[in-house]
C-alpha cells in the first residue's frame, strides 16, 4: 500500500531534482524572467521553497477546514519569507531544509491521519480532500513549477539534467 513513507520518498526525489536545477542555474541568472510579469528564477525557487509550509501547519495541527481567511492570514508572512530568500545560497538552503521538514512530517503520518478529510470553503474545488490527496498536491505543485524551470534552463542555454540523463541512456544503447 502506498503510504506516508512513500509520499515522503517520492517528494524527496522531486525536491532533489529541483535542487539540482537550482544549483545548475548560475547565481547571476536568478534575476532572469522568462516573460514580463512572471516570477524571476530566484522568486520561483523561493516560492517553491516556502510553498509547502502551510501544509505542514495544517497536518501537524490537524486542521479540518480551510477557508480563504486561512490563506489571507498567511499571505503577508509567506510573501515576507519568500522575499527574505535573496541569494542563491539562501534559496538552496531553504529548498533543502524546508523540503526535508515537509518530507519528515509526511513520513510520520499514520494511515488514519492520511484518510482524514479536510473541507474547503466555496468556491474552492473540490470541496474536500483527504490529507493523502493534499500531500500529493505538494509534489504536483512543485513538478508544475519545475517544468517551468526546465524551460527556463533551455532559454538560458542549459540542457536540463533529466534530459541529459535520458540522452546518455539512449546513447549507451
Amino acid at each position: 500500500m502506498y503510504g506516508a513513507r512513500d509520499i515522503a520518498e517520492s517528494f524527496r526525489t522531486v525536491r532533489k531534482n529541483t535542487i539540482q536545477i537550482a544549483d545548475e542555474i548560475s547565481a547571476d541568472k536568478y534575476g532572469f524572467r522568462a516573460a514580463e510579469g512572471v516570477k524571476s528564477v530566484g522568486e520561483l525557487l523561493a516560492h517553491i521553497a516556502v510553498s509547502s509550509d502551510w501544509q505542514i501547519h495544517v497536518h501537524q495541527q490537524r486542521i479540518s477546514s480551510i477557508d480563504f481567511s486561512f490563506f489571507a492570514g498567511r499571505a503577508p508572512q509567506v510573501a515576507a519569507e519568500e522575499a527574505a530568500l535573496q541569494t542563491k545560497e539562501q534559496i538552496l538552503d531553504a529548498l533543502k531544509t524546508r523540503g526535508e521538514a515537509f518530507a519528515s512530517m509526511a513520513a510520520g503520518l499514520t494511515p488514519e491521519i492520511l484518510a482524514e478529510v479536510v473541507a474547503f470553503a466555496p468556491p474552492m474545488q473540490p470541496s474536500q480532500k483527504t490529507r493523502f490527496e493534499m500531500l500529493l498536491g505538494v509534489k504536483e505543485h512543485e513538478m508544475h513549477h519545475r517544468g517551468q524551470l526546465m524551460l527556463i534552463e533551455r532559454m538560458l542555454g542549459i540542457v536540463p539534467h533529466l534530459t541529459r540523463r535520458r540522452q546518455a541512456v539512449v546513447a549507451a544503447r
